[in-house]
């Protein structure tokens, strides 16, 4: 990587334009050059190494969006590719599930206080259904609670943009806001003895918005109210988990919920999430049907057992925290000699920026553009992710751009 020019994409432009003519939008999703700097980011990648990753037109970049949380080894990590070429030399999707499926459960069970029980799909937004249909048939009611615009997947029920989706499949989700003890509690009141689930993240990370971790109570004060009232609690972990603690993010809290949700890190990028419960809900998930062609597929299944236990074994999460700690630090640093007002949030794993007096992040979409013209490569309103191959130099050398990168909007906006 090298910052003695600034980056050029005339091969993502023309493979964009290619790509619209043959795709909606060319690039569509939360991977939309729409959500980045138009113009300072490239459209295509085209392969990684370690923390590293690189564009179609060849330009390097210092990887912090670790493909918005599934690298959490670092790309194309030896020992995950070495579990793959071993189980894609025997057998992927077939007829029946593989020895990988029970052994990956009963790896997960082991490490997860919480489970007795794990069953598998392809993506979190899968399992968080999943797990709202168990809650339903497990306590025979209809109606859950979200926090307010919080992100939980791409199905009816909680999808981002209700473009196209009856109004029904919403009709039943009732809101409150994220550490907000009492106001859940007030929900709860409202829908007495309706309320299957509450459905929450293990801290708040919406889109454009400072990231909140759990006030100190609140998590304990969920778990007293789901066990009070009969309701289903379930932890969203699919952005968290693996990053935070091996056993479930709430698991520092003593807190642990009747379901949780996995997908990400889980499997360092190959495709796979996994829903665990306790043993009284077994019934109900027995009772319900949920399926998948491509879900049994053993290949993924080697890469997060090998992603699971190179974490544990090689101290990969703290790893992650210490090297996010590092950039904060420098962060902080930067942003104080040169008299901007930043806000750092969320865990050190899964951090995030903001700027003040930036309400529509015209700051931040300068800053992170000028990073990955840059090579380095942050997202402007979207939390960023650590991943384990992040060394101290790499920290450093992110650093030594983000500061021109500062220096770029004090001179255009100020502190």
């Amino acid at each position: 990587m090298t910052t003695a020019h600034l980056y050029t994409f005339t091969g993502s432009e023309a493979l964009m334009a290619r790509a619209r003519k043959v795709i909606p939008s060319g690039i569509y999703g939360h991977q939309s050059p729409s959500f980045l700097t138009l113009g300072s980011y490239p459209s295509f990648l085209t392969r990684g190494e370690g923390c590293r990753i690189w564009d179609v037109d060849g330009n390097e970049y210092i990887d912090f969006m670790c493909s918005y949380g599934p690298i959490v080894l670092g790309h194309r990590h030896p020992k995950v590719e070495e579990a793959v070429r071993v189980q894609q030399a025997r057998v992927d999707c077939q007829n029946l599930p593989s020895e990988k499926w029970v052994e990956l459960a009963e790896l997960l069970v082991s490490i997860t206080p919480a489970a007795d029980w794990t069953v598998f799909a392809k993506n979190g937004s899968d399992i968080t259904t999943w797990a709202l249909t168990v809650a339903r048939a497990h306590t025979g009611r209809e109606k859950v609670i979200a926090a307010a615009n919080a992100y939980h997947g791409t199905h009816g029920w909680c999808a981002p943009n209700p473009t196209g989706i009856p109004a029904g499949e919403r009709a039943l989700v009732k809101n409150f806001q994220f550490n907000d003890l009492e106001g859940l509690k007030q929900v709860v009141a409202e829908n007495k003895g309706e309320v299957a689930a509450i459905i929450i993240s293990p801290f708040r990370h919406d889109f454009f918005h400072d990231q909140e971790m759990p006030d100190p109570g609140f998590p304990e004060g969920v778990r007293a109210l789901c066990d009070q009232e009969g309701i289903v609690l379930v932890l969203d972990d699919v952005r968290a988990g693996f990053r935070l603690n091996l056993g479930g993010s709430w698991e520092p809290y003593g807190v642990r919920p009747d379901l949780t949700c996995y997908s990400k890190a889980i499997a360092n990028g190959y495709p796979l999430a996994a829903g665990l419960g306790r043993e009284e809900l077994r019934p109900a998930a027995e009772s319900i049907f949920f399926t998948g062609t491509f879900w049994a597929g053993a290949v993924a299944m080697a890469a997060g057992m090998a992603t699971i236990n190179t974490l544990r074994e090689e101290g990969g999460i703290e790893q992650m925290r210490a090297m996010g700690q590092r950039l904060r630090d420098g962060l902080e640093q930067q942003a104080c000699s040169l008299g901007i007002s930043i806000t750092q949030s969320g865990p050190p794993a899964i951090p995030f920026l903001t700027f003040g007096n930036d309400a529509t992040f015209e700051k931040s979409r300068v800053f992170a553009g000028e990073a990955a013209r840059r090579g380095v490569f942050l997202h402007p309103h979207h939390n960023w992710f650590m991943m384990a191959a992040h060394t101290e130099r790499d920290i450093d050398q992110a650093l030594a751009v983000t500061e021109e990168a500062f220096k770029i909007v004090k001179a255009q906006f100020g502190g």
